[in-house]
């Protein structure tokens, strides 16, 4: 076995660790081969090297579209365990994620069911990985307003296992000071505080009023269909009483928000 072969053989192998790597991987095989029937191009005939020529060029349009596709809508996937420092602590935040979600999901009630502990699987395996790679500082904060805090422990402590971490605001007039103090990726909100029952959308309207573009979620106590609707009515990005779907749309948003 040549130097060559060796070597082409031991970076195969590195770069079919994770998906990214498949991708590069395939792409130089496919140009491997494109470049040897090139070599041979001379013995063809004009309309037998024509699909080679449009192969050529589109080709790497194509890969490109799915690549952008892949990162934008589903990049916590393009990661394996090996990416990394340490493969047991891919390993524990997975765990620490799906315990936390678990038991606010439970709130003391009735355990979560084996569906709903797939889902909290699934939610973690397609979404955190990203998030905890990179980017600012102020990317991985979240500003959350709830005049009742240590109802959502458990929800927190999920969100802190992928490398997450919270300001709270006890009130609309706080949230707003430390609004004005640091900039936060997303805000979540409850609803009913000592000021009103509807709170939240004065904290939603007033941000919106101001040009104030951050993304805020309701963490309320209803899940239904007129009040998500009335949610993105004010401007907001969603809203439910389910700690597992708050999870995916401010893991989904925080995700959709980072630059290329």
């Amino acid at each position: 076995m040549s130097d060559q072969t060796k070597s082409f053989g031991e970076t195969a192998r590195s770069l079919a660790r994770n998906p990214l790597g498949i991708i590069a991987l395939f792409i130089v095989l496919v140009y491997g081969f494109a470049s040897l029937v090139t070599a041979f191009a001379g013995s063809f005939t004009a309309g037998e090297r024509l699909p080679l020529i449009y192969f050529l060029i589109i080709f790497p349009v194509l890969v490109l579209c799915v690549f952008s596709w892949l990162v934008s809508k589903h990049s916590g996937k393009l990661f394996a365990p090996s990416d990394f420092k340490n493969e047991d602590n891919y390993v524990k935040m997975q765990m620490s994620v799906v315990a936390s979600l678990s038991a606010a999901a439970a709130k003391g009630e009735t355990p979560a069911s084996e569906s709903e502990l797939h889902r909290i699987v699934e939610t973690v395996r397609a979404a955190p990985t990203s998030v905890t790679m990179g980017g600012d500082g102020w990317r991985k904060q979240i500003l959350w307003v709830d005049d009742r805090p240590e109802n959502n422990t458990y929800e927190r402590q999920a969100f802190d296992a992928i490398g997450l971490r919270f300001t709270l605001a006890l009130s609309t007039d706080e949230a707003f000071e430390r609004l004005s103090q640091d900039k936060y990726a997303a805000i979540i909100s409850d609803m009913g505080r000592p000021q009103g029952p509807r709170e939240g959308y004065v904290l939603l309207d007033r941000l919106r009023k101001e040009g104030d573009r951050t993304p805020l979620f309701f963490y309320a106590s209803s899940n239904a269909p007129e009040h998500k609707r009335e949610t993105r009515n004010h401007g907001g990005q969603g809203c439910t009483n389910n700690a597992q779907e708050l999870f995916e749309m401010v893991t989904r948003a925080l995700i959709e928000g980072q630059p290329a």
